[in-house]
């Protein structure tokens, strides 16, 4: 369980008095009350039985969704996984809220150098205001002129170069490479005036008037890159993680494990190829009645502009893990004396204690934890100059263990229940024909990406040893469901998604 992954810290020993006996101050007792109080409400909830009895109450509430809903469980238009076999020289787009990415990817198998996935050349560019306050057509034209910029030479191949493209934004998908462009968000103008439109006409509209050979074959979202691009090195994947700032997760399963409702008025040549779909979960919006919730989780989710709409990613992801602590932090100083009652002044802003920072505390292992301690006064310095206490810093470290390491867990638990519920649906006999039932299922890999995952102390460890013990409960051995980082998953996995559209 949780209390094993994390080795409780001992506060510095409080002053001695004249006669060199220990004493404990009001203070000292009142931190150490509240410290105890944070454990039971983020550490006591997370025992594997505990564990255990949310995935399955998960796996309930994703077959209900599989079922009803229109925001999550949302079927692809892709239902082929790369064989690994794959090759050519692929264009990746990945339009982000602040960049946008062209790579020109190389697929040569997966049994040769590199896994067989090379990135031959690619470039960065900036999305900023200005870019962002580009109209319509004017948008997709900047962004022709930027793979203009990239392919170079290959821009006038005699075989066009397939593309695809990962899309971080709103879109009604028609097919695997068309879809109706939807209002962006994050101050983005581009939809002015063609809101609604086909998303494959505008970009390749624009690249035709550079006489561009390049052919969209198609767009996908992070989580379905993030699967396909290790689908393509180790068969077993069929799940996908992304946590960063938000959280996603794709899944691989069977057709008609989803009501006919959810796929709309697709073709019926769609419906004669697909035996297996792949599915964007929307995994943030699950947990409402589920999940463990402290008085400073209740807070935060009261206090947010869209209450109750990703009760897991309010208490996981990169955004809110900082949030958390932050809160607990206000009412340490507030009632338990921390940092003598003093108040940082930008500590009162929400979203103010970056995850960032609280992750310093949790990599610093100098007694002192001077690092930390640099960290958090360079964000949140303490009025008239002063520094906090060593034991004001370990106070924090251990609430930051507390908040991450109740993340992992709950992480772990949501990965599980899928990797249950695709489990069940793959043993289903409705679905024995299919290419997930002729896997073996003795391992299942999830492929991740997202900073969380990848940088943040210890956080992959302890969501794969609570995999580890869900697995053992569920009668599977131990690392019967490993989480493997798929890097610069955005290009492979459009790479790949571009390679088996063009292979369809």
């Amino acid at each position: 369980m949780l209390a094993s992954l994390i080795q409780p810290l001992q506060l510095p020993s409080p002053n001695k008095d004249a006669f060199g006996i220990e004493t404990q101050s009001s203070r000292t007792r009142s931190m150490d009350k509240l410290l105890h109080d944070v454990e039971s409400l983020f550490d006591a909830p997370l025992r594997p039985r505990s564990l255990h009895a949310m995935s399955e109450q998960l796996q309930a509430e994703f077959r209900t969704k599989l079922q009803s809903s229109n925001i999550c469980m949302l079927p692809s238009f892709h239902y082929a996984l790369p064989t690994g076999h794959e090759s050519g020289d692929f264009v990746a787009l990945d339009v982000g809220g602040s960049t946008f990415r062209i790579a020109i990817v190389h697929l040569s198998g997966k049994e040769s150098a590199r896994e067989g996935m090379d990135i031959k050349r690619m470039k960065s560019f900036v999305i900023d205001e200005p870019i962002r306050d580009l109209k319509g057509k004017a948008f997709f034209d900047w962004m022709a002129a930027r793979i203009e910029e990239v392919l170079g030479s290959d821009k006038s191949a005699t075989v066009p170069l397939s593309m695809a493209m990962s899309w971080s934004f709103p879109i009604e998908q028609t097919s695997t490479r068309s879809g109706s462009i939807l209002t962006m968000g994050k101050g983005f103008r581009a939809t002015h005036g063609v809101e609604g439109q086909d998303l494959y006409e505008l970009l390749m509209d624009s690249c035709k008037q550079r006489n561009l050979q390049v052919q969209l074959q198609a767009i996908i979202n992070d989580s379905s890159a993030t699967l396909l691009s290790q689908a393509y090195r180790d068969p077993s994947t069929r799940l996908s993680l992304i946590l960063g700032t938000g959280m996603n997760s794709a899944i691989y399963l069977p057709v008609s494990a989803l009501s006919q409702d959810k796929y709309g008025s697709r073709s019926e040549d769609w419906h004669a190829s697909a035996k297996d779909v792949l599915v964007n979960t929307e995994l943030s919006m699950f947990g409402k009645d589920v999940l463990p919730a402290s008085r400073w989780d209740q807070y935060l989710n009261a206090t947010h502009h869209m209450p109750d709409f990703q009760p897991l990613e309010y208490r996981v992801s990169g955004r809110y893990l900082g949030e958390l602590v932050r809160l607990i932090l206000i009412e340490a100083i507030e009632t338990a004396d921390l940092f003598s009652g003093m108040m940082p002044a930008k500590l009162q802003e929400p979203y103010s204690l970056d995850t960032g920072t609280i992750a310093v505390f949790e990599s610093d292992s100098t007694s002192t934890l001077c690092k930390a301690a640099i960290a958090f006064a360079s964000a949140h310095p303490l009025p008239a100059g002063r520094m906090p206490s060593t034991r004001d810093l370990y106070f924090v470290k251990q609430v930051s263990r507390l908040v991450s390491g109740r993340a992992a867990a709950l992480v772990a638990t949501a990965v599980h229940a899928l990797w249950s519920l695709q489990h069940s649906l793959v043993a289903s006999p409705k679905t024995v024909d299919t290419q997930l039932a002729q896997q073996p299922r003795t391992h299942a890999t999830v492929a991740c990406n997202g900073t969380v995952m990848e940088k943040y102390p210890g956080f992959r460890s302890r969501c794969q040893n609570h995999l580890d013990e869900l697995a053992i409960m569920s009668g599977q051995s131990r690392g019967a469901i490993s989480i493997e980082m798929a890097p610069e998953s955005s290009v492979f996995g459009a790479a790949v998604a571009a390679a088996s559209e063009s292979e369809v």
